[in-house]
């Protein structure tokens, strides 16, 4: 492609930039997670049991988030000098650490609503105070967690994942203490599993929404925020270029795009000049920065005979 057509390193992954944040999360759910459910047990609380469980999520997911970033960053500072048969790299390990950890926030919202289902009509006894106390002390930590994930989770999906199932133990910690509080006060046994099963409901529909966003990149979905269509006619546009297949879009990882076309031009256009212009049209227009393009002469036979 000649000396104009640099493909040089970029800036550090969103995952990677915010690492040292993950690690001071997950050290302060680590522990409070340890406290709520030893105190979950004790005070034979539903509600701060279902905390403790989102927790421990959190601890699973913030543990596999750091381990995905460390893996990949590690194997692209080892492979700078060598090539592997891991050409992308281990970027995906990010997402598909944000789709198990969907997958974990499914399954406790689940085993919280059949359990708040068996409790409801049953007249469990729950210690009010030991659990508002305890509460109180996880909506800290969350609070403290959730700041430090918020300006991560816009850039990252990993980073997403890990603030949603923080997200998540904050409303839970308030709805304990809700609660603890109406339980205390007016001795509601049923509260407790009620705002359990709430916070059951309140995070599947944000899990969902995880999930099926990183089963979108897993699969190499174009981003949703990219018209192909519109893509395509702008190539299209470009001078000399007569006609564009075989076009793919996908995301390899939270903040990197990619994109692959072939690029069909009359015999006497200048295919420099298409190169540089196609890949213009990919940054300027879609936020595109890595672009592969083959261009070839409309005399040229052979592209359309690829079968899949």
């Amino acid at each position: 492609m000649g000396a104009d057509h640099d493909h040089g390193t970029s800036l550090a992954r969103a995952g990677e930039r915010h690492r040292g944040r993950l690690l001071i999360a997950f050290g302060i759910i680590f522990t409070f997670f340890v406290v709520e459910a030893i105190a979950g047990f004790a005070t034979n609380s539903l509600a701060l049991l279902s905390d403790a469980g989102h927790m421990l999520t959190d601890v699973i997911g913030l543990g596999m988030a750091l381990a995905a970033i460390q893996l990949a960053t590690r194997f692209e500072r080892n492979t700078s000098q060598s090539r592997s048969n891991h050409t992308f790299g281990l970027y995906r390990l990010e997402i598909l650490a944000a789709f198990v950890n969907a997958l974990l926030l499914f399954g406790v919202a689940i085993w919280v609503l059949v359990e708040a289902g068996r409790r409801l009509f049953g007249e469990p006894e729950v210690l009010s105070v030991p659990m508002l106390i305890v509460a109180t002390l996880g909506l800290i930590a969350n609070i403290v967690a959730f700041l430090l994930l918020r300006e991560g989770s816009k850039k990252s999906l990993n980073v997403e994942g890990a603030y949603l199932e923080v997200l998540a133990d904050t409303i839970g910690s308030v709805g304990v203490i809700i609660a603890a509080v109406l339980l205390e006060v007016f001795g509601w046994a049923w509260i407790d599993p009620v705002i359990g099963a709430g916070i059951g409901l309140w995070i599947l529909p944000r899990t969902w929404r995880l999930g099926r966003r990183a089963v979108r990149i897993l699969l190499q979905a174009a981003p949703d925020d990219i018209d192909l269509d519109a893509l395509c006619a702008d190539l299209e546009a470009i001078d000399g270029v007569v006609n564009v297949h075989d076009l793919h879009v996908w995301t390899l990882t939270s903040e990197m795009d990619a994109a692959s076309a072939d690029l069909m031009t009359t015999t006497d256009t200048d295919a420099h000049a298409v190169l540089d212009r196609a890949r213009d049209v990919l940054a300027e227009t879609y936020g595109i920065t890595h672009g592969t393009f083959q261009v070839e002469p409309d005399t040229h036979d052979g592209c359309h005979e690829v079968t899949w």
